[in-house]
Parts: C-alpha cells; structure tokens; sequence
C-alpha cells in the first residue's frame, strides 16, 4: 500500500520551485521525458531526450547523477519516471513539472 502511496504523490505533487531552481543552478542533469517528436518541437536549453518509454532501458545515464530534474508536458510522465527510477535505488530526483516550468526557474 505504502508503494502505491508514494506513486501517486510523485504523480501529483506539486513543484517546489525553490527547490527545482537551486538544482538547476548547481549543474543538475535535465531530462526531458516527452517523445523525440515533442522535444524537438522545443525543450529546455541543455536538457536531453530520454522518453518515459525509455528511462529503464537507459538507467545507466543516471546513475551516476548527483541531481536529476525530470520534466514533460505537465508533469504526469516526469512522475512516473521518477518512481521508475526511485524503484531503481535512484535519488535525488526532482519533478520540474512541464518544460515551461523548468524554463522558467532556470531564467531565475
């Protein structure tokens, strides 16, 4: 039950800003979630393409990440990739929400 708890609270919640804004300042690995087709429709400056679909099979890139910041369109899928990850042993992630958000902390 606990498990499934903590995967619906990656999936809705909120973004803490403050927290997603210092990450990204101090050099955090950026992740766009959303489909090859999506990101090159335009991402967040610096950021690199692993789709939902992808992110276990490529879990070697973050691996060795001190801090990760997921974003998509809203937020959905950076949650479910977070706990993907999460189940993975992996930490320090942050959901920067939709690429819009993320954007908007980094030109802070």
């Amino acid at each position: 039950m606990n498990k499934m708890f903590e995967m619906f609270k990656n999936l809705f919640a909120g973004t803490d800003n403050e927290a997603l804004t210092g990450a990204i300042k101090n050099g955090a690995y950026l992740v766009d979630v959303r489909t090859p087709g999506e990101f090159s429709m335009g991402s967040v400056k610096g950021a690199v393409n692993i789709p939902l679909d992808k992110v276990l099979s490529r879990l070697s890139e973050f691996k060795a990440e001190k801090s990760i910041v997921l974003f998509c369109q809203s937020g959905g899928r950076a949650g479910r990739a977070k706990s993907m990850l999460e189940e993975k042993g992996i930490r320090n992630i942050i959901n920067g929400g939709s690429w819009h958000n993320v954007q908007a902390c980094m030109n802070k």
